[in-house]
């Protein structure tokens, strides 16, 4: 089942004496997590009065938060989105999403094992895999044959170098 709220950053810091929180995105973007008019904190809404990108992070002030102490206070702490606020492009996913999913190998239908991490180097996105044996496949169409989130599995089309553990 999926979670209808996902982690999408952590507040680090405070920003300024105006009560102004730094957030580390945990999204492809910073920009992605101004988007949002809510965020969730210890599991409640907290408005966003506003929110901007400043060094690849996001500077945000938050309702209810007017001073560095009540920024302070928050430090530490992961923020969540609610997923029914986004609208994911074609064959875009939820990492959260990804995580546990059957991987089977496209041409002999072996299941090789499950997603157990999602690496996010600049280029694009890597599956872990673990099972048997364990394989790095990069998220690329060339081998990526069929993603399907809702009936829990990815069909991959793997090529020597893709098992790690030789």
């Amino acid at each position: 089942m999926k979670n209808q709220f996902l982690e999408a950053g952590q507040i680090v810091n405070t920003h300024g004496i105006q009560g102004e929180v730094k957030i580390v995105p945990w999204c492809d973007t910073p920009e992605f997590l101004c988007q949002f008019d809510t965020l969730y904190l210890d599991g409640k809404p907290v408005k966003v009065r506003a929110a901007r990108v400043h060094k690849g992070n996001v500077l945000a002030t938050l309702d209810g938060v007017n001073d560095v102490n009540g920024a302070m206070a928050l430090k530490g702490k992961t923020v969540f989105i609610d997923r029914t606020n986004v609208v994911l492009p074609e064959g875009r996913h939820f990492i959260a999403d990804l995580m546990g999913l059957e991987v089977i190998d496209a041409a002999s239908g072996e299941k090789l094992g499950v997603v157990a991490d999602v690496l996010t180097p600049p280029a694009h996105e890597v599956y872990v895999v673990k099972g048997e044996h364990e394989y790095m496949i990069p998220a690329v169409d060339e081998f990526l044959a069929e993603t399907n989130v809702e009936a829990g599995y990815i069909k991959v089309r793997l090529i020597e170098g893709m098992r790690t553990d030789v």
